[in-house]
This record gives C-alpha cells, structure tokens and sequence, in this order.
C-alpha cells in the first residue's frame, strides 16, 4: 500500500523536483549569508505558548505576509499552504474544512456537529466560518491531528485559530486593491498607545467583485458576487507586568451571491431566482490574565450573535430551458420540469467562558514542571427556518448544546533532554432537540480526550517527539421523517492520533523543518447518506424512479476508518537576496466496514436491498498528494519577487458515489514595491487558469433537457486573477 502511494507521490513529484533544483541552482551562486536572525512565531492556541518549532505536535502558521501574497480575503485561501488540509464550498466560501481527510462537506436542515473547531481571537466561529474574514490578521494557526486537551468536541481533526494584530504606537494605515472580475478592497487600520497601560487597534475592511460566474438567462455577470465588510476593534490594559485585559470586537456582514451550478459544468448558468449566503456577526471576546511569579490565571469569556441566510435555485434553471430541445413538447407541457427554490435562515449564538491557571512559565529553573488546570463552559443554541417551494409549511428546528470540560497538561522535564508531556480533557454535552413536524428528542453523554508525548532535544538546533492523542466528536439527531425511529439519532465519534515527528532550526545555515508520520484510527464514524427519491413517486434511482427528485440527508455510524500519511514544511532563509519554502503532504485513507444503502452503486430493486460496500475506499475530500514551493526573491532594497506553484492530487467529491475532482498544478506571482511608507504590489493567481473543482455532484440528475439523467456537477474555484494592490502608513 505505502509502495504504491510512493510510486505514485514520485510521479506526480516531478515539477516539485524541478523547481527545487533550479532553487538550489540559484543557491550555489550566493556567496553571503544573511545576518538578521530567523524569525520565530508563537502558536497561542495552545495552553502553553511556544514556538512551533519546540510543540510536539503538526501544526503550521501563516502570518500576514504570506496571507497578502496569497491574496487571501477569506481564512480558506491560504489552506493551500497547509499540508494535508483541504475545503469544500457549497456555498459562496469554503467554510467546510478537511484535515487529513476528516471534515464536514454541507449543512441543510439537519444540525452539524463538526470536526474542525475555527476560533477568532479566542471567539468561537465553528459552524459559521464564512464570517473567517483576514482583514488585520497578523497569523493563522493550523494544529492538525485531534485537540482533545484544547478544545474537546469540536476540534476532532483539527482546529484554526485566527490572531488578529495587536496594537502599536502611532499607526494609521490605508489600503485598496482593483483585480479581475470587477474585485475592489479597501481598508483602513488604526492604532496608538494611549498612555503607558492604554493600548487600541481598529480595523474597518470591505472586498467586493463580481465573481466568476456568467448568468446567461438573466444577462447577469454578478450572480456570484463577492459583497464582505468587516470591522474589528482590540483594547488593551496592561498597567503592569502583573495583569492585563485584552477586548476584541468583530462585526461581519458578508451579502455574497449564490449562483454556482451550471447544468453544462461551465461557468455560465440558467437560473431564474439565484440564491445568496449572507451573513450578520456580532462577536466579542474578553481576555483577563493575573500573573505572579511563574503562575498566571487567564480567563476568556466570548460571545458571537450570528445570522446567517443561505439559499439557492434547487433546479439551476428556468421554465423556459427547454424550449427548441428534445424535451419541447406539448405532451409534456410547462409541468413536466419542475422549478424550486430553498431558503436556509439560521439563527446561531454561542456563549463560552474558559479559565485556566498555568505555572511554570518564565521560570529560571529549566526543568520546573510546566502545567495547566482549567475549565470550560460552552451554550450555543442554533435556531433553523427553511422555506422551500415543496414544503406546504415552513420546517423549523431547534438545538441547544451545552457543554462543561474540566482539563489538565502537565510538562514534565526528566532530564536536560528528554520531556513528558500530558494531557486529559473530561467534558460532558447536554443536547436537546426539537422541530415543528413535530418531534423532540434529547441526548446526555460524557467523553474524555488528551495526549502523551514523549520529546527529545537532540541538541540545541534538533527536537524529536512521539506523541499520542484522542478526540472526540459528539453524536447528533437526525430529522427525516420517513426515517425509522432507530435511525433518528446518530452515535459519537472517536479518533485515536499516533504521530512521530522531527523538528529544528539551524540559524547559521538559516533552514527550519517540521516533518511528521501519523496513523489516526477512526471508532463509530459519522458518515453523511443521502436518499434521492423521484417527487413523482417517491422511489429511489436505484429502484427506478426518475427526477426530478427529492433529498433526504442524514447521517449513520460506519464501523471505522484509517489515515495515515506525512507531512513536511521546511523555510531557507540564508541568503540576502532570496526565501525559498515549501510544504508536503502525503495521505492515504480508507473506510473500515462501510455499508451504504445510499450510494448510486447499491442495488435496492433485490427482495434484500444490496448495499454498495464503501470498505477499503478512500474517504471524500482526502487528496493523496498536495505540495507547495515558493520563492521570494529580493531584487533591491525596495523590490521583490514572489514565485508559487501549488498541487492537489484528485478525490472522491462525496461518499454517495464515484465521482473525483481532477488533480490541478496553480503558478502564482507577486511583485512588490515596499518602502517606509508605501507597499504596491503587482499580482497574479493560478496564471495558467486552471480549472479547479472544490464541490460537486454525482448521485442524481438536474437537467431537463437530458430528461433528468445521472450525471455529475460541479462548482469551481477561482480563476485567473491578476490586479494591484496598494497600502500607505502615514
């Protein structure tokens, strides 16, 4: 198995290997080394702060330079830069994210528990990341693998944390972009020291264009328009070295369009009545930290009020599609297609306080125990509305979570070399659910997560760790109707993480690298189902019904799954007048005793249904092979020169049925002009416009004009881009 995955890594290797080797061609011709020391970035989602460098764990951070090269708006456009990290839209963002192959892919009626937690300056954004916008973001940390000491439930594969920049003196900074497809940005930042213990930073922001997609029935180009604005605001208190209070406020109103299917799998669509994903965010956070001597108590309390309105037209088309084609006909008439539109209002608001004494830190003695005590308090309630042209009364539902951890680390050094660390994590969910058809049900379970792990300090340049770790993800309730009763809740999910790792940094050489092995095992795993059924009556494909269909989702437990893969970051900063940096990851999945009723392959027209066994099949969304290499370039004290090239291995876009999105290679370029007061950049993304598959379809047909035949759809990524940015600090 690992043979083949290797064969098959090698070949899709090639323009990598290319490119490091014009890389190191250029090297050899330098004949100085930089003197400025490497630059060191701290991951703040962990209880203990360090260095990614020294965390005995995966984890990458992205910080705001990068976020600019890559012109990223939203958190999901610099996921590329994360080995084994992937997203999926089926919206107008990709908010649904995958690590190492574990991840959520939509949310319609039923409630989602998910996998991967999103915090924004330590307010909880998991379940409505199309609000993860970048305005004055300083960096993005990705920890892959389970956070079960963390942040328990909702960090199963992985968690993202978004940092916002803190304040600094006398700062006052505009900015704005223009780039194809009628995009335009502006923002403004401002920040100050107010007095020695007063410090602010305000950022208003707001990016708009177009979008990608051609509407050809209404003669519209901006069906799938971008339309985000946001503004944050930080606060800080510090009037000593003992205590400090940190305020943050996010305001987020997104109105993007919705448009993004093409019965032809183009970027030109018929819909009649397109739909939008729109969302309202008030969120606010509010940091307290005590400290004295080696121990300091924190304290975060953060609440986020969100709207969010989601819809689309469910049939891509419009009454009059087809005229002059095969399905003309007066026998059929106007009634033989049908037309539909879905509305999804949630109402999603979250309350949480988390308090933690930490010791140990800053301390003289290098081998004092590190250690944290803490607890966890969470209460979210997410109210749905969904207005639907078949459904002769509005469905609503209702879920309420509460959550309550106890928690501990503790960092034992056993000598000048080698350090244990643990971890537990104790959390009890009360869920309850309700809805208007009518029926209620509640759930009450405990969990326990944590780690072990094992660190070796070579020397000073070189750390080594064997780390073990488990999640967790609560079970939910299913809310079909036609469902038996057996089938309307759905069991918790566990993940076991068994990962060996290297680390370092060698300053003279200016070179770091992080390098890990994992194996993750999956118990009782969620898995999403998807009944189609023809409206006419009501039986599935697979028994001979015909669209237009209905769509009943909701999700079952598998026997198991596996991953296991590699993962490799590496930066080379020695040279005055070049960066190079690159990423791999290497994964391989699998489902263990899956048996799907739902797939398009199962036969259901036998005395005894045949379900499709989905055992030994990789899961959706896990891509095999993705890389990253890049280069800056400094041409002169103002100049440089930013070279990228990405690839994605193709992947099963859904557990329902075979269909794969295609592998793609992106070329990226930004130049840059930068001096004390002004930055203009010139830049262009996926040159080659490359076409990009980030969603799609493939257990049911749409099209009227085939006569509703299976065929797959899919909803693309971004284009060729190319545009100018500039920013002034005054």
């Amino acid at each position: 198995m690992w043979s083949c995955l290797l064969i098959h890594a090698i070949r899709s290797f090639k323009p990598l290997l290319l490119t490091s080797l014009l890389a190191m061609s250029f090297a050899a011709l330098a004949e100085e080394q930089a003197d400025d020391e490497l630059e060191t970035l701290i991951v703040t989602a962990e209880h203990l702060t360090e260095s990614p460098l020294t965390l005995p764990s995966s984890v990458t951070v992205i910080g705001s330079e990068t976020a600019r090269k890559n012109n990223a708006h939203h958190v999901s456009d610099i996921f590329n830069l994360a080995p084994n990290v992937n997203f999926a839209t089926g919206a107008s963002r990709g908010r649904f994210i995958q690590i190492r192959g574990v991840g959520e892919r939509s949310e319609f009626v039923e409630p989602v528990n998910y996998s991967v937690g999103v915090i924004v300056d330590g307010i909880d954004m998991t379940g409505i990341a199309g609000g993860a916008l970048m305005l004055d973001t300083q960096q993005v940390e990705i920890l892959r693998g389970p956070q079960g000491t963390l942040y328990g439930a909702n960090a199963l594969a992985g968690l993202v944390n978004v940092v916002s920049a803190d304040p600094e003196a006398d700062l006052l900074k505009v900015s704005g972009s223009f780039e194809s497809y009628n995009g335009r940005s502006a923002s403004l930042i401002s920040s100050d020291q107010l007095s020695d213990a007063w410090g602010y930073r305000f950022a208003v922001g707001q990016y708009r264009s177009d979008g990608y997609t051609e509407n050809i029935f209404l003669g519209r180009d901006d069906t799938q328009n971008f339309d985000e604005s946001s503004m944050k605001a930080r606060l800080v208190y510090q009037p000593d070295d003992s205590f400090s209070l940190t305020s943050n406020l996010i305001l987020v109103d997104v109105d993007n369009g919705y448009d993004a299917f093409s019965l032809d799998n183009t970027r030109q669509t018929y819909s009649d009545e397109p739909g939008h994903d729109r969302q309202e965010t008030i969120g606010a956070s509010f940091i307290a930290e005590w400290g004295w001597n080696s121990t300091k108590l924190q304290s975060t309390l953060s609440f986020a009020d969100s709207e969010l309105d989601y819809a689309y037209d469910e049939d891509w088309s419009h009454t009059g599609i087809c005229d002059g084609t095969p399905c003309d006909s007066d026998d059929w008439g106007f009634d033989w297609w049908y037309s539909s539109f879905d509305r999804f209002l949630r109402d999603n608001r979250n309350l949480s306080l988390d308090v933690k004494l930490i010791g140990g830190q800053g301390s003289s003695d290098e081998l004092m125990n590190q250690w944290v005590v803490g607890a966890y308090f969470r209460d979210q309630s997410v109210d749905l509305l969904r207005q639907y042209t078949f459904n002769p009364v509005d469905f609503r539902n209702q879920y309420d979570t509460n959550n309550a951890a106890l928690y501990g680390q503790l960092d034992i050094p056993l000598n000048d070399d080698w350090t244990l660390a643990t971890g537990a994590r104790f959390e009890r969910q009360s869920a309850d659910y309700s809805d208007n058809q009518p029926f209620t049900d509640d759930r009450s379970e405990n969990f326990w997560g944590g780690k072990v792990s094992l660190e070796y300090q070579a020397n000073e340049q070189t750390m080594l760790y064997a780390l073990l770790s488990r999640g967790y993800k609560a079970g939910g309730f299913n809310t079909a109707q036609e469902l038996p009763e057996s089938q309307r809740e759905y069991d918790s999910e566990y993940m076991l993480n068994h990962e060996l790792g290297v680390k370092g940094m060698w300053p003279d050489a200016g070179f770091t690298l992080q390098a890990s092995v994992f194996y993750q095992n999956r118990d009782d795993i969620q898995s999403k189902q998807s009944y189609v059924t023809s409206q006419a009556d009501g039986r599935t494909l697979q028994e001979g019904g015909e669209c237009p269909c209905n769509f009943t989702d909701y999700n079952i437990n598998a026997g198991g799954a596996k991953s296991y893969g590699a993962e490799v970051e590496w930066n080379w900063r020695s040279l005055d007048w070049a960066h190079f940096y690159g990423s791999v990851g290497v994964l391989k999945t699998e489902f263990e005793n899956l048996q799907s009723f739902t797939h398009v392959l199962a036969d259901l027209t036998a005395n005894l249904p045949v379900p499709y066994d989905l055992t030994g099949r990789e899961l959706a969304h896990s891509p095999e092979l993705q890389w990253v290499a890049g280069a800056d370039f400094y041409l002169s004290d103002y100049w440089s020169l930013n070279l990228q090239t990405e690839f994605k291995d193709e992947f099963y876009l859904s557990d329902r049925h075979q269909v794969r999105a295609d592998d793609y290679q992106l070329w990226h370029v930004a130049l840059t002009y930068e001096d004390a007061n002004w930055l203009v950049e010139f830049y262009g993304r996926n040159l080659t416009d490359e076409t990009i598959v980030n969603r799609g379809f493939g257990s049911f047909g749409n099209d009227p004009r085939k006569f509703y035949e299976t065929e797959p759809y899919f909803q693309y990524g971004t284009p060729r881009i190319v545009g100018v940015r500039a920013a002034y600090s005054f």
